[in-house]
């Protein structure tokens, strides 16, 4: 008996925190607790009845308010404080902090369900200052930014300072966007609010202890929990912000290459494209648009007049054609570039200790850095931006963003450079979406990025995946990454399509990438010049399969605006993990190879070469049909399913709609005053519900400015009888139209009747398909009738 009384205080202890810590007092406000103990002073305070947060501040130091990733101001939640002799209990409507004083511990939990608590809480070890929490031993653990390690990040300990890597394939603990946030299969995340470079220890010791380790600055954290994934990503992209919605521009296919070196030869390139009939709405542009060589160009900034002579008439005659010019800038400006002398006159650049330029070589010469947490800094590098813009330019490529050399001695206005490495992306961005709100107010802007922190999807943000290689072993991680970071609130991460690195020559990898970048987040093939990227340079056979999933990117467009808009409210990832629908089915919480495009498309992208068929999981609450054939497949069944080399596995779940649309050259001719609208009928799924949300394409905040509409989706069958109810929502602002709709009832059964709006409409039949015009008005509701 007495070594099991030892045995439950050792037990006690180990999950106890520092043992010097000793609770002396706390204070109550209306929203906020404050406990005072030995060795510093905590505060709580909730931001939402899903959202704690909690700060340290040692005795000797001072609190700091300053956060680079929250957003969101605390919201008054019903708070009730409770003490017993031995415990202070701080509850909202959900989230519930226990603090027990003797050994002093702190637990978090959610709805009666315990979530995480602190182990030893706040230290200090070998130079770094660590905050430490206990896990149970079954969590699945996701998050840390962007790397390729497998769904489970549980048992790394993971650096966090975001750094390129070069023709990576399966394996990479450390890329370009890392993040001091972990989420737990339990459906709760923890934030590190902290922006110096650190470290997250996943339980690497196998001690079930998560830790987070850090140079300096910040010991504050929140807590979030969700009823359900999708809330908890809401909830955390609430506290850090919501991505704009892009305008539909971007959701179309890019020319993109390393590099175009000259205005003839963007020109003959989109000309291709539109003699080709491949869609194309923007082309980017890479480093030789402002030098000719590689080295040593890097800061100009300004076009190369040589080989772009006329670098405003070739923008307007490709914005004439529909098609956008998008720019690469980089925050390098080297010694012997045009703006060298400039931006050391204006003091634009990060310093040394003596307050000189700090230089330092990398591979594009002999450098500096632009310094853009110096205000001067910030309003130098937008003015080069504003510049563009005026001239005519369409979007921005932030490269090189981690930045992918920055010493630690540099010295920035916002701290050194170990302070602030991870987060020179995220001000990047900043930096430009401010700029287009003070002087282009109503223009959505194009930021695509390969780095950044946490919270950088408010400013716009479009990153992609970094210099994968063109390998099979290349494409293989591309989902896990893109999962990973919808988690993180960023839904726009992507890859380059046909993969980047090496000259690797395949044309089924070509095409197995992009038919899965139909149903990624960004189409944008993009290669080193060894092997052309784009379809039009490809032979006969390959471009024909190319263009038909070009095609099929345009056609969804409807589709993938809706989810878009979705993302923007409320934060739901573009893709998203098997395991949003079944939360609780420990095998699919580390499956990344097939997963959900938006609600609706469930896709199993083909990452191995000669591959004859794939094993599928279809999620247990629906029945899926094959988006090519109809082919059904039963839900919590596994299927072992044959593949076509024109796409890849696409199913559709048994009660969706899918808006679509015919094949355009671009969205400049996208309209919905006719399109498709596929209903895939289901027993199992008797009543559901869609939507299509559609604005001008272009204007910022158009939803907010009442400039939109939403069209509604409502079927419900009941004694051999469907109904479908089609209405429009108008915003004040927006002038909608009538529209014609082709609806398609796919698994549709033998229809003796179809009445539209009480009047009976002839149909067509084909197979298990029924093809029927509508009117869709924009006053009044459109009835569907369908006697089975």
């Amino acid at each position: 008996m007495r070594k099991i009384i030892v045995f439950l205080l050792f037990s006690s202890l180990a999950l106890a925190q520092n043992a010097n810590r000793k609770f002396e007092s706390f204070k109550k406000t209306n929203q906020s607790l404050e406990v005072t103990t030995s060795d510093g002073v905590y505060t709580f305070q909730p931001y939402s009845d899903q959202i704690i947060s909690t700060s340290f501040v040692p005795n000797g130091e001072k609190a700091n308010p300053k956060s680079h990733a929250v957003v969101a101001t605390p919201q008054k939640v019903n708070l009730k404080i409770t003490t017993t002799p031995t415990s202070i209990k701080m509850a909202t409507n959900g989230i519930v902090v226990v603090i027990e004083k003797t050994p002093f511990k702190i637990t978090y939990s959610y709805q009666n369900k315990e979530l995480i608590s602190e182990k030893t809480g706040y230290f200090k070890k070998d130079n770094h200052e660590v905050l430490d929490f206990n896990l149970d031993n079954t969590e699945i653990l996701y998050g840390t930014g962007e790397r390729v390690l497998g769904m489970n990040r549980r048992g790394h300990r993971l650096q966090l300072y975001n750094k390129a890597h070069y023709g990576y394939e399966t394996h990479s603990e450390l890329m370009n966007f890392t993040m001091p946030l972990v989420l737990s299969s339990k459906i709760y995340a923890v934030h590190f609010d902290n922006a110096p470079i650190g470290y997250l220890d996943l339980d690497s010791k196998k001690d079930n202890t998560l830790a987070y380790e850090t140079i300096s600055g910040r010991k504050t954290y929140q807590v979030i929990a969700g009823n359900s994934w999708v809330d908890l990503i809401d909830s955390y992209t609430t506290l850090t912000g919501k991505q704009p919605l892009p305008a539909l521009w971007t959701l179309g296919n890019f020319s993109s290459r390393f590099g175009y070196h000259s205005q003839d030869e963007v020109n003959k390139t989109i000309d291709k494209y539109l003699k080709d009939g491949i869609p194309v709405d923007a082309i980017i542009l890479d480093l030789y648009w402002f030098g000719k060589e590689i080295t040593g160009t890097m800061g100009n900034l300004d076009w190369d007049k040589d080989n772009f002579p006329n670098p405003t008439k070739m923008i307007d005659d490709l914005n004439q054609k529909g098609v956008k010019t998008v720019l690469i800038t980089e925050p390098f400006i080297t010694k012997t570039s045009s703006k060298w002398d400039e931006t050391v006159t204006k003091k634009v650049l990060a310093t040394d200790k003596d307050g000189k330029p700090f230089t330092f070589d990398f591979f594009f010469g002999h450098t500096g850095i632009v310094d853009i947490f110096n205000p001067d800094g910030k309003q130098w590098f937008w003015d080069v931006y504003k510049r563009l813009i005026q001239q005519g330019v369409g979007g921005f490529w932030g490269d090189l963003g981690e930045p992918e050399v920055f010493p630690s001695a540099a010295i920035t206005k916002g701290g050194t450079a170990d302070e602030v490495h991870n987060i020179y992306g995220h001000h990047w961005a900043e930096l430009i979406a401010d700029g287009y709100k003070k002087d282009f107010s109503a223009t959505r802007p194009f930021i695509l990025m390969r780095s950044g922190y946490s919270g950088s999807q408010r400013f716009g943000m479009m990153p992609w995946t970094g210099d994968v290689n063109r390998t099979w072993g290349g494409l293989q991680p591309q989902t896990e990454i893109s999962l990973q970071m919808g988690l993180q609130g960023i839904g726009y991460m992507h890859s380059d399509l046909g993969g980047f690195a090496g000259d690797y020559y395949d044309n089924e990898l070509y095409l197995r990438w992009l038919q899965y970048g139909v149903f990624q987040p960004i189409f944008r093939p993009h290669a080193q010049q060894e092997v052309p990227s784009e379809p039009i340079f490809k032979d006969i056979v390959t471009k024909a399969n190319a263009k038909k999933q070009v095609e099929l990117r345009y056609q969804l467009l409807p589709y993938n605006y809706t989810i878009a808009f979705e993302n923007n409210q409320k934060g739901a990832p573009l893709m998203r993990p098997l395991f949003f629908e079944e939360p609780q089915n420990t095998t699919l919480q580390t499956v990344s190879h097939t997963y959900l495009w938006g609600n609706d498309f469930l896709v199993h992208p083909i990452t191995e070469a000669g591959k004859k068929s794939a094993e599928i999981y279809f999620p247990k609450n629906n029945t899926w049909f094959d988006f090519y054939s109809d082919a059904r497949y039963e839900g919590g069944s596994t299927a072992n399913v044959a593949t076509a080399t024109d796409h890849i596995p696409v199913f559709v779940r048994g009660g969706a709609f899918i808006p679509m649309i015919k094949t355009i050259q671009n969205t400049s001719k996208y309209s919905l005053d006719s399109f498709d609208l596929h209903y895939f009928m289901d027993e199992k799924t008797p009543n559901s519900e869609g939507k299509l949300y559609n604005d001008d394409g272009l204007t910022a905040n158009a939803f907010e400015k009442n400039n939109f509409e939403i069209v509604s989706f409502k079927a419900a069958t009941k004694n051999k009888a469907t109904t479908i109810t089609v209405a429009t929502q108008v915003g004040k602002n927006y002038t909608s139209k009538d529209k014609k709709v082709n609806l398609v009832l796919h698994n549709a059964p033998t229809a003796s009747q179809i009445k539209v709006n009480g009047v009976v409409t002839p149909f067509t039949k084909e197979s298990n398909t029924i093809s029927v015009s509508i009117p869709v008005s924009k006053n009044k509701p459109t009835l569907i009738q369908i006697q089975h």
